[in-house]
């Protein structure tokens, strides 16, 4: 199953305040990459991958590989990738502030 098809199979009045979950159903598909969506269990929390390379009409169309372990339902499943894809939650200005910061040298650690 691609984001798409999991987009379209789930009740969408359920998502009517995610502005992300709108825009991706929105969203036409492309196809200019053959990348996979990967979920997986790290640390009893659900990781998921790849969902950050590609345009959202890329990635919309990249196909879910869900760890066969991993007994999850759709909507669980997508609000794993929405909040995956919503920078895990952090608000436009920290994540703003991170990436302003990110090569700030005085700010880096060291390690030896």
């Amino acid at each position: 199953m691609t984001l798409r098809e999991l987009i379209q199979s789930v009740d969408s009045e359920q998502y009517s305040d995610s502005l992300l979950f709108q825009k991706l159903r929105e969203t036409k598909p492309e196809y200019g990459s053959n990348r996979r969506i990967l979920v997986k269990l790290i640390d009893c929390e659900i990781a998921v991958t790849n969902v950050h390379v590609g345009s959202m009409g890329d990635i919309i169309t990249y196909p879910i590989d869900v760890d066969p372990d991993l007994n999850i339902s759709k909507v669980q499943l997508l609000d794993a990738i929405l909040h995956e894809l919503s920078s895990n939650g952090f608000s436009d200005s920290e994540s703003s502030d991170f990436w302003n910061d990110f090569d700030n040298l005085q700010k880096a650690k060291i390690v030896r």
